[in-house]
């Protein structure tokens, strides 16, 4: 049997086991799937202490940055993204080498493209709110689809150097502006990718009701709870929407790939996520 486990703090709210269960019932694979509480102080003995058995580790926040200092090698797109989701266990030696990958690019591409976007010829205009490791995913995600200077809107910017080091490793070029200065952005937009955590777009939303604009881009929003959240309710009516559990499908279809080195079964675990969520939940983005 192969354990694979996804890390957070906190981490109870997470539907990772829901998909990679169901990834693995489908498959017939003998794996176990479990959420893990474990902080950034904690990760290196937690690590440390996964023996033979573990075949794979996702990370959500506070982790996908601090684990990069306890890999054996970083694949080259989580390297210029600065941030790991995705821990393999390789193994070879006296113990597994670790190593880390990123699949929320590729979560993030395969939601947008479900909603329509696609790479071309033609500029588009792309705006991502927030700063964090999941901003840079989505920075990385764009430019993967041909938009390369998109505006990024945050809270702080005094808080954006990381994921300024990280898009000029990506060879992106966004600008930078203050959240209170994005509903012009917003309307002219062609792709939004809102990364903020649930309810923090809701002043947002309200100013897009109140705008009342006749046609709108495509946005996702990474946040699966409360579903629709707010801007998603606000955008629905005059745009496409590719909601946050639909890149949360596809970046954990990638990671079964990666760690069990099978197809990932996408319909079963679409179903699997589907029913989980019918339920009350209380959860951000993983």
């Amino acid at each position: 049997m192969s354990r694979a486990a996804v890390l957070g703090h906190p981490v109870g709210h997470s539907l990772s086991p829901v998909l990679h269960r169901a990834a693995y019932a489908e498959l017939g694979l003998d794996w176990t799937y479990e959420a893990i509480d474990v902080d950034e102080h904690e990760l290196a003995g937690f690590v440390a202490s996964c023996g033979p058995e573990w075949g794979g580790l996702s990370l959500t926040m506070p982790l996908k940055q601090t684990i990069l200092g306890l890999l054996d090698h970083v694949e080259p797109l989580a390297e210029v993204v600065g941030a790991v989701n995705t821990v393999l266990f390789q193994p070879g030696g006296s113990r597994a080498t670790l190593v880390g990958a990123n699949t929320d690019v590729y979560g993030i591409v395969a939601a947008l493209q479900e909603a329509g976007v696609a790479s071309g010829d033609a500029p588009a205009r792309g705006v991502v709110f927030g700063a964090g490791a999941t901003a840079a995913s989505a920075l990385a995600a764009l430019g993967q689809l041909g938009i390369t200077s998109p505006a990024v809107h945050v809270r702080s910017l005094a808080r954006t150097g990381t994921l300024r080091r990280a898009a000029h490793r990506m060879g992106v070029e966004p600008t930078f502006h203050q959240m209170d200065a994005a509903l012009p952005a917003i309307l002219a937009a062609d792709v939004v990718v809102s990364t903020l955590p649930a309810h923090a777009a809701d002043p947002l939303a309200e100013q897009l009701v109140a705008a009342a604009p006749e046609r709108l881009g495509v946005l996702l929003d990474v946040v699966y709870d409360p579903r629709p959240s707010a801007l998603r309710a606000a955008w629905a009516p005059v745009g496409a929407v590719a909601g946050g559990e639909r890149m949360l499908l596809h970046q954990a279809a990638e990671q079964v790939r990666l760690m069990t080195g099978r197809t990932a079964p996408v319909g079963a675990m679409s179903a699997a996520l589907d029913a989980a969520l019918e339920g009350p939940r209380t959860a951000d983005a993983v």
